[in-house]
């Protein structure tokens, strides 16, 4: 099975190898922009495009790879502007459909409570957002997988569902 992981500009500088793992198998690394800043108050195109594109940049230096071009803005903030700007650049903008509090390292939801949000919310279409911090999708990832195939959900790339135009509508461009 494959992912998406939206990573910023630490990570890549923390870790690298991680990152030309998870292009070796296959999974998508898309853009989280490099410092993590609230996109929706960056209104000028030069400051939004250095957010994306030096990200980028360290991601071809690390991979030897063109970045996908997916987008997901910090905490989903963003304005009409952004998205164009995001466009601009050959993004398509990523958006979740279903998340949890499970990003306070500090505070993380037991196995229960994250199965009490996750479980009974998921949805055909989802696009599920799990933070690779949290301790609990760590300890969960298996089972919850597991739990949503045997209701009969089955796992698609961000390429299948934006390529496929029945659930490709919320996505981006088209």
């Amino acid at each position: 099975m494959k992912a998406a992981f939206f990573l910023v500009g630490h990570y890549l500088e923390k870790e690298p190898e991680l990152v030309k793992r998870m292009v070796q198998e296959g999974h998508t690394v898309g853009n989280h922009t490099y410092h993590h800043p609230d996109m929706s108050l960056i209104s000028d195109k030069e400051s939004f495009n250095k957010e994306l594109t030096s990200l980028e940049e360290l991601y071809k230096e690390i991979t030897g790879e063109e970045m996908p071009k997916y987008y997901r803005p910090p905490q989903g903030k963003f304005n009409e502007e952004n998205l164009k700007m995001a466009d601009e650049l050959g993004y398509r903008t990523i958006f979740w459909s279903l998340a949890y509090v499970d990003w306070y390292k500090n505070d993380q939801p037991s196995k229960e409570q994250a199965f009490k949000k996750l479980i009974p919310r998921i949805h055909p279409g989802a696009v599920v957002l799990l933070h690779s911090t949290s301790d609990t999708n760590e300890q969960i990832l298996d089972e919850l997988l597991t739990k949503w195939k045997d209701l009969g959900y089955t796992f698609k790339t961000l390429d299948d569902l934006t390529n496929d135009k029945t659930v490709a509508h919320g996505f981006g461009h088209e």
